[in-house]
Order: C-alpha cells, then sequence, then structure tokens
C-alpha cells in the first residue's frame, strides 16, 4: 500500500505519510491485501482512486462517505461509486441516484461509476479507505480515520470556497474541523435504506452546491 508520490496530493499530505501513526496502518493493510483471506477491498491498485480522479488543484467539493462496500466487484476506490456494469446498483446509490433526479429533474446517469463527478473536482472520500469481503466497517479504527480527517483538515485550512456534503454520522463527524465561514457544509443522514426517508431525501445537495458555485462565478458540476 503506497500513496503515489506523483499525486499533486502526495506534498499536501507528506507529514502524514511520514508519521507513525500511517506507517503501522500501511504495514497492516498491505499484510492484509497479502494474506487475502478475508479479500481485502478495493483491489489495491484502486485503493487511492479518489486522489488521482481529483487533483488538489482542480478540487471543488468532497462527499464523505463511511466505509468501501464489502460485496465483491463493488468498491473501486470512489465512495458510493460502483465500477461501470455493476448491477443490481447498491441500494446507497440507487437512493442518491432517487435524490438526483429529483433534484435535478435529470434522468438516471448510465451507470454507477462516479468517476464523472469525481474527473469534475468532486473527491468521493470515504473515512476508511479498506474493508473486508463481507465485513462491513470491519477496518474500523485501523488508522485510517486519522489519515481522513488529516486530509479534511487541510482542505479546510488551505482552501476556500469547498462543499463539504456529509452524509451519515460518521461523516457528520468530521464537521468539527471545517470553518463553515469558509466552506459550505451540507448535512444529511446516510443513503441507506435504513435511514434515507429520515432527510436523506429532499436534501437537495446537488441543487445547492451547483447554487453555491454559481454564486462564486464557477463552473457547475455535471452531476
Amino acid at each position: 500500500m503506497h500513496f503515489p508520490t506523483n499525486s499533486s496530493w502526495y506534498p499536501i499530505l507528506i507529514d502524514e505519510f511520514n508519521s507513525p501513526y500511517f506507517l503501522a496502518l500501511q504495514e497492516k493493510v498491505t499484510q492484509a491485501y497479502l494474506l487475502s483471506d478475508p479479500v481485502v477491498f478495493p483491489p489495491q491498485d484502486q485503493l487511492f482512486k479518489a486522489f488521482e480522479y481529483c487533483p488538489w488543484e482542480q478540487l471543488r467539493v468532497v462527499v464523505l462517505g463511511q466505509d468501501p462496500y464489502p460485496t465483491k466487484g463493488h468498491a473501486h476506490g470512489l465512495c458510493f461509486s460502483v465500477a461501470t456494469g455493476v448491477k443490481p446498483l447498491p441500494k446507497s446509490l440507487h437512493n442518491i441516484f432517487k435524490e438526483r433526479t429529483s433534484d435535478l429533474q435529470l434522468p438516471d446517469l448510465p451507470n454507477g461509476n462516479l468517476e464523472i463527478w469525481a474527473r469534475q473536482g468532486v473527491l468521493l472520500l470515504n473515512s476508511v479507505l479498506t474493508v473486508f469481503e463481507g465485513q462491513a466497517d470491519s477496518h474500523k479504527n485501523w488508522g485510517w480515520e486519522q489519515f481522513t480527517d488529516a486530509v479534511i483538515e487541510k482542505i479546510a485550512s488551505e482552501k476556500e470556497n469547498i462543499v463539504f456534503i456529509l452524509w451519515g454520522a460518521k461523516a457528520q463527524a468530521k464537521a468539527s474541523r471545517i470553518d463553515s465561514s469558509k466552506h459550505l457544509i451540507l448535512k444529511a443522514v446516510h443513503p441507506s435504506p435504513l435511514a434515507a426517508h429520515r432527510g436523506f431525501f429532499g436534501s437537495k445537495p446537488f441543487s445547492k452546491t451547483n447554487a453555491f458555485l454559481r454564486m462564486l462565478g464557477k463552473q457547475e458540476i455535471q452531476w
């Protein structure tokens, strides 16, 4: 497990990569991939895709999830996203698309691969970046939370006018690391079937994000 040194994020996060907690995390995750029983998702070469598809200098929006899908073939390094061709869509993603259709009056996207969002400056980041197959939240407290806290803090302190979309309690816990006078924070319950009807549906995150970007004279996200 190695963060790509040619990434625009690398110099921003260099202190994290050299810190004891990250070195311990790196060793633990590397060993988990090597053992391969249980299988770790996403595949190791897709672990940092969120940063690859959304360079530091292009960042405009952060969508924060919980941890990768634990179902084989689903997780590919972008929160809530699945690889092209995966059907049926995970229920959380289905609900995100349902809210997108209601909010923007747009037809469904052709598949569940959200790379098209990421490449427009949307960081699709999970709080925890790995998971064992079939065991949701199984890499909790391995050290990923400290790393993604640092990512959020770096963005919040060094950027201005970023939209942070925080879905679910774990994502919302990071709100304390964001200065709301410098950034727009949009909170809602998690889009899972267990929670979506308690305030995710009708939260209009897509139109609110674009209204904020429009107000700043920035290009809107083609959701």
